[in-house]
């Protein structure tokens, strides 16, 4: 407030007592009925305990919350202006099967709001392989198929790379795919130096994700160092080395862990490229992070802000100057994309809800770009209207909810700054753990990260199961009228033989006879290129016709042994109850309609409703059609409604107190005109189990039931 004011009458506040935590702690107990004020505080999949109110005493102690933007440790941000000198870059993946396919996805979207041209690639591009010498069903999966400079012409055709950055995930194929773009760019006339973005080279993310690496880890370090260098030289606005943090995240892992093993992945770039001639700064320079943003909203901004205070830590330990602790050079440094653990194929539609939140999370937490998934990603390649939705999530955020004119909005909340702290601490003491175990390579190996991620995705599934945690649409509030799951109807074999085609027609094109023997004599070259001209011979190499596969398996000619290990086991927390549905959709196909259950509600809707609805909700996330009614005034007529409607499995509704009256006759109505049918009870009264078993009834459903195992167990029992 102005101070001139402060003394104006009509502005007083004494007539408003200052309020004090310890009042307000009372009346919150008070509130509670007897209960321990210990209900408020939310637990976190991280061990962090979250308080129900936080003040300026509890950020007295963290030095980095009375930080400005732009400052060391740059925890608020790396630009003092933040997104109001640039916006974030809206950098959606377009998983298209072709260059043909993908550019004319890439122009139509730069027309309507993209701002990046992230190309994302298929498995055996990834891995340095061209697509005739993949197997049919790999090539065009998850994104472009690419092997020759033909093929990046023909996907950026039409596309500036001296205004638009680009991304690719290059996998372990950074170099090889660097030639083949460099190759492209010169045959348009267009400097090195026009390049911008992220070749994204990730060895130790890939090893992680897939069990092992097509190459020893010393050569893929060797190429990542002759990539960097040579960027540093020739393309400085290109960031050459990421690290991804999809694999954890998506497997299972806390906020805690995956900020844990980016820094020790970055931390084991920095070394190996140091030890290969690369300085610290260059090396720093040229990195980039990519973290998966899930739907927890606060934690997910607390993340992204302790990853830039992690990182300015760490590189500053390696002796890095402002600029390398800052995690950003000209353009892009810290990018994000929304989580693939939580969507679902089930009401798909909620996953338009779900990247929205996460999408402001990422942008409040301050990331440099952005992937926000279309709702369908989970099941099949995105097409244009999901697409433009998820585009336009980013796009509103940035012009209709101004986001952009504002500079780190969560600084200087007391909530936000503690769990920032918190997660530092917590994610800096993990990392030492596997500083002490020999660094991030050597945890991969001896299995220390998977083990601690299978851990936290054994909890997860626990809660899910139980639905103490809620996936809206899959294992609560279902919608029980959904049509069968969206399906990925891409005719993948026909892929590879176009592609097949293209790359034969490649080798034997008529017009130049000479042209393969050109590339022969190049890529001879590569195989006496000293490390320091390696990506100029491979350049020319590409230029004379090299293919991707040519490139690659030159380039790891007399390679040592590959790694092995354990993957982390990366799954979608729906896909239990997924499996569910598809169960029951299998059923209604054989049956010609769905599995049912009819509730025998006895008594009036006060005594039966709240666990007919409760029992309705239990087995409707399983695909079942519930038959309900307003209750029945005793057991022989639920019995005979239940045996009328032809359902194979009877759940019983009622209370506690009347389950002794009422259960044995109605099992027994039931039982004596079949035996088949399966009989449930909503509740599970302790003091009466045994005698309700011995009644005839099979199991209880009740809250903290396994829902997914209840189900899949009823329709086991009905499948014939």
């Amino acid at each position: 407030m102005d101070d001139s004011r402060r003394n104006d009458p009509m502005l007083s506040f004494d007539e408003f007592p200052e309020p004090l935590y310890d009042e307000w702690q009372q009346a919150a107990v008070d509130s509670l009925k007897g209960r321990p004020f210990d209900k408020l505080i939310t637990p976190t999949w991280e061990g962090i305990p979250l308080q129900p109110l936080y003040g300026r005493e509890d950020t007295g102690d963290i030095a980095a919350a009375g930080t400005i933007p732009g400052a060391s440790p740059y925890m608020r941000g790396s630009d003092a202006a933040g997104y109001l000198a640039r916006p974030w870059a809206i950098a959606q993946e377009l998983a298209c099967p072709t260059p043909a396919a993908f550019n004319r996805a890439l122009r139509f979207d730069l027309e309507h709001g993209q701002t990046v041209a992230n190309l994302l690639l298929d498995g055996p591009t990834r891995a340095g392989k061209d697509p005739d010498a993949a197997q049919p069903g790999e090539v065009g999966r998850g994104g472009v198929s690419l092997a020759s400079v033909d093929d990046v012409a023909a996907a950026l055709n039409g596309v500036d790379l001296a205004t638009v950055p680009i991304t690719i995930r290059a996998g372990t194929a950074a170099l090889p795919l660097l030639a083949l773009l460099v190759a492209y760019a010169r045959r348009a006339g267009r400097p090195a130096s026009d390049l911008h973005g992220c070749l994204e080279d990730d060895p130790l993310g890939v090893l992680a994700h897939e069990g092992t690496i097509p190459l020893s880890l010393g050569r893929a370090y060797d190429e990542m160092a002759q990539v960097t260098l040579w960027a540093e030289r020739h393309a400085p606005r290109l960031q050459t080395v990421a690290v991804h943090t999809y694999p954890y995240h998506n497997a299972g892992a806390n906020a805690v862990e995956e900020l844990a093993f980016a820094l020790a992945t970055g931390v084991a770039y920095l070394r190996a490229m140091q030890r290969r001639g690369v300085d610290v700064d260059a090396a720093a320079g040229h990195m980039r992070f990519d973290f998966a943003v899930g739907g927890n909203f606060f934690m997910e901004i607390a993340k992204l802000r302790a990853a830039r205070l992690l990182w300015s830590q760490a590189v500053a330990a390696f002796g890095g100057d402002d600029e390398a602790q800052k995690m950003r050079p000209p353009l892009m440094r810290l990018h994000a994309r929304t989580a693939r653990r939580n969507k679902t194929i089930t009401d798909p539609y909620v996953n338009m809800l779900r990247v929205t939140t996460e999408a402001l999370a990422a942008a409040v937490g301050g990331v440099e770009s952005l992937h926000v998934a279309p709702y369908d990603e989970p099941a099949r390649p995105p097409d244009e209207f999901s697409r433009r939705v998820a585009r336009n999530a980013q796009v509103i955020l940035q012009e209709e909810a101004h986001l952009t004119a504002v500079i780190d909005p969560a600084g200087g909340s007391y909530a936000v700054e503690v769990l920032t702290d918190r997660l530092a601490r917590d994610a800096w003491a993990l990392f030492q753990e596997i500083e002490g175990v020999g660094g991030m390579a050597e945890a991969l190996k001896d299995g220390f990260a998977q083990t601690r991620v299978a851990a936290a995705a054994d909890r997860r599934a626990t809660h899910l199961a139980t639905r103490r945690d809620v996936l809206v649409g899959t294992n609560q509030f279902a919608n029980p009228k959904e049509p069968a799951p969206l399906a990925d109807e891409t005719d993948y074999a026909a892929i590879h033989r176009e592609r097949a085609t293209q790359m034969t027609q490649l080798r034997t094109q008529d017009d130049d006879p000479t042209a393969h023997v050109a590339a022969i004599e190049r890529l001879r070259e590569m195989v006496a290129a000293p490390p320091e001209t390696m990506v100029e011979t491979a350049v020319a190499a590409a230029m004379a016709g090299a293919t991707l596969g040519e490139l690659t398996r030159t380039l790891r000619l007399n390679d040592g042994a590959r790694p092995i290990i354990t993957p982390v086991s990366l799954s979608r927390a729906a896909q239990p109850f997924e499996a569910l549905r598809i169960q029951a959709l299998d059923y209604a196909k054989k049956h010609g309609r769905p599995p049912r259950v009819f509730l025998a509600n006895l008594g009036p809707p006060r005594q039966h409703k709240a666990r007919a609805d409760f029992a309705q909700g239990f087995f409707e996330v399983g695909g079942f059609e519930i038959i309900t009614n307003n209750g029945f005034p005793d057991a022989e007529a639920a019995a005979a409604a239940a045996l009328a409607s032809g359902a194979p499995a009877v759940v019983i509704c009622s209370t506690d107190e009347t389950y002794p009256e009422l259960v044995p006759p109605l099992v027994k109505a039931i039982r004596q005109k079949t035996r088949e049918t399966v009989i449930i009870l909503a509740g599970r009264p302790a003091e009466q189990l045994d005698a309700l078993k011995h009644a005839g009834v099979d199991e209880f459903i009740y809250m903290g039931a396994d829902a997914a195992a209840l189900n899949g167990w009823l329709l086991e029992q009905i499948a014939n």
